[in-house]
């Protein structure tokens, strides 16, 4: 048996003005092998960031500029985390959920530049990503 021991006594980890937290059947149940690399980083991010109910108001650009995802990188790990049940989106506030019993494997889906249902049409940042497309395709036309 392997015994521990505190190597630094002095910088005992300990919770001060925040709230984050990971619980560790998020590692022992699977579901940290469930996400890929930019569903983990947006996780780890959202967990860092919320308040004690798991809500954060950060915006997508700032989230983007932060971690250094792309649009559509950001889009594909929130969507892949909200389709695996463990973050709820709308539109604005995000919020970390409580894990399910179990996670859900697979992939998120590739985000188009054309949405595919009501929900995705209403979202702003598929709406701003959609106007940036058309944008481009102006500048390139005239």
């Amino acid at each position: 048996m392997i015994r521990k021991r505190i190597l630094n006594p002095h910088r005992v980890r300990q919770i001060n003005g925040g709230f984050s937290f990971i619980p560790h059947r998020f590692l022992t149940d699977g579901f940290l092998a469930s996400l890929n690399q930019k569903e983990l980083l947006l996780y780890l991010f959202l967990i860092l960031v919320s308040d004690r109910y798991g809500l954060s108001y950060y915006a997508y650009d700032s989230i983007c500029s932060l971690l250094q995802l792309t649009l559509d990188q950001y889009i594909e790990a929130r969507n892949g985390l909200m389709d695996k049940d463990i973050v709820a989106f709308d539109g604005t506030v995000f919020q970390v959920l409580d894990l399910p019993a179990k996670p859900k494997m697979g992939s998120a889906k590739v985000s188009t530049s054309k949405p595919d249902n009501d929900s995705d049409q209403e979202d702003p940042v598929v709406i701003a990503q959609i106007i940036r497309q058309s944008l481009r395709g102006v500048e390139h036309d005239g």
